[in-house]
């Protein structure tokens, strides 16, 4: 049935876009979160982008008092995941655009620290869930020799003749005692600062690295949390980088650290699994988080085109102006609707995948690039100027191209999957 209008009224729309209405709950949260970013998360990122990775993580840094702040809000995934599906989808998207609207370096910093609490409650481990509770924490795979290649999860990925390399950080597991030896790479968000740590790695049984998986393709590796103030782990100086300047990441090294065995949260078989369950989760929060960052160049690019003259008049005054204005909002829609549907496949499929996933980031990422390089361009040379935070976003949105997993490699996995989909029977009907 078609709905009747009296009018030709303004379409109804919200801090996110052309959402269908939100309930008075859905409502309190956005309201709640944007207010959070509007006055702690972008103010402090525009700060810690003008320090140096020292002082960034310092005692006394702003940084602390936004993990302060962040901590306090109380919307942890635990409650969210308390209402249906359907309506926790929506919640958890609308509070990372949020979050990636007012810095999208500590947003990330942020979702990292829930990481091995979220995985605490999953494996159901109380001691674990005791350890990680009111800590910072981070997620370690990447290492120096094996940054993409950490997360390989079939043969069709690795050259002809090669093998997935068992990397910079490797344990040995004993009856009781895990022992790691190794570096993890300068991109270890929160690695810089992290009380705790979900680790991924190689691990020898006693039968070397490969076991009986795919050839080439190691699967006696190991997922653990490790409190990070353990004997023999040391950090090396955090990374200086061009963008998401407010995201502590740096280098943790181990020597001949001791991690009880009951510290593991996967072994052996379940190793795998359990890394394409994390990768699948925590992958769409850089989706989410992007699609705000995108909706901050945007916002500010409109406000700019009503305020800067061009020609004798305004900006918006402009019809080619209308038209890059239009392309910015189409593109941040479509990059909002394939984040959250990429989010709720992967909260509500029965069986999701870390590479479904991956595509999303890839898709919303190079969108939000388009959005900010032609925010930037619609600024002119006030945009290139440190006045003006078009160019803060213009820097930690290209970071984002990389980060997470590149383009480029994300998307060809993507490939191999749609292989392994075909020769398992999907699209022969």
């Amino acid at each position: 049935m078609i709905r009747l209008h009296k009018s030709v009224a303004l379409p109804l729309v919200g801090m996110t876009g052309f959402e269908t209405p939100l309930s008075e709950e859905e409502g309190a949260i956005q309201s709640t979160v944007h207010r959070f970013a509007r006055d702690v998360l972008r103010p402090i990122g525009r700060q810690l982008d003008r320090m140096t990775p020292e002082e960034v993580i310092a005692a006394g840094s702003p940084y602390w008092a936004a993990m302060i702040e962040s901590a306090k809000l109380g919307l942890d995934p635990q409650l969210i995941a308390q209402f249906p599906p359907e309506v926790a989808v929506r919640i958890e998207s609308i509070v990372g655009e949020e979050l990636g609207w007012g810095d999208s370096g500590l947003a990330i910093s942020i979702g990292s620290a829930t990481m091995p609490l979220m995985m605490a409650h999953s494996v159901g481990n109380q001691e674990l869930i005791d350890m990680c509770t009111g800590k910072v924490g981070c997620w370690m795979n990447t290492q120096p020799d094996r940054g993409s290649d950490g997360a390989i999860l079939y043969r069709d990925e690795i050259s002809a003749h090669g093998k997935q390399p068992t990397g910079n950080v490797t344990a040995k597991v004993g009856a009781d005692e895990i022992v790691i030896n190794g570096q993890y790479s300068s991109w270890v968000s929160n690695g810089a600062v992290a009380q705790v740590g979900l680790a991924y790695m190689a691990a020898d049984y006693g039968d070397g690295f490969y076991g009986t998986g795919e050839q080439g393709v190691f699967t006696n590796g190991i997922g653990m949390i490790i409190p990070l103030d353990l004997p023999g782990i040391s950090r090396g100086k955090p990374l200086d980088k061009i963008g998401q300047r407010a995201l502590p990441q740096g280098e943790i090294y181990f020597d001949n650290v001791k991690v009880p065995k009951r510290f593991a949260i996967a072994l052996k078989d379940d190793y795998l699994g359990n890394l394409a369950s994390a990768w699948s989760y925590a992958g769409t929060h850089m989706s989410q988080v992007f699609v705000g960052a995108a909706r901050s160049a945007f916002e500010l690019a409109l406000a700019y085109c009503h305020e800067r003259k061009q020609g004798g008049a305004l900006l918006i005054e402009h019809q080619m102006t209308h038209l890059r204005l239009g392309e910015m909002l189409r593109r941040l829609e479509m990059a909002r609707a394939i984040a959250r549907r990429s989010l709720a496949y992967s909260r509500m499929s029965p069986q999701g995948h870390p590479y479904v996933t991956a595509q999303s980031k890839v898709s919303v990422t190079e969108e939000a690039m388009k959005i900010v390089h032609e925010a930037f361009q619609l600024f002119g040379g006030n945009g290139t100027t440190r006045e003006f935070p078009i160019e803060k976003i213009f820097r930690d949105v290209r970071s984002a191209l990389i980060e997470d997993g590149e383009n480029y490699i994300l998307t060809s996995r993507l490939g191999v999957l749609a292989g392994k989909l075909y020769q398992n029977g999907w699209t022969k009907e």
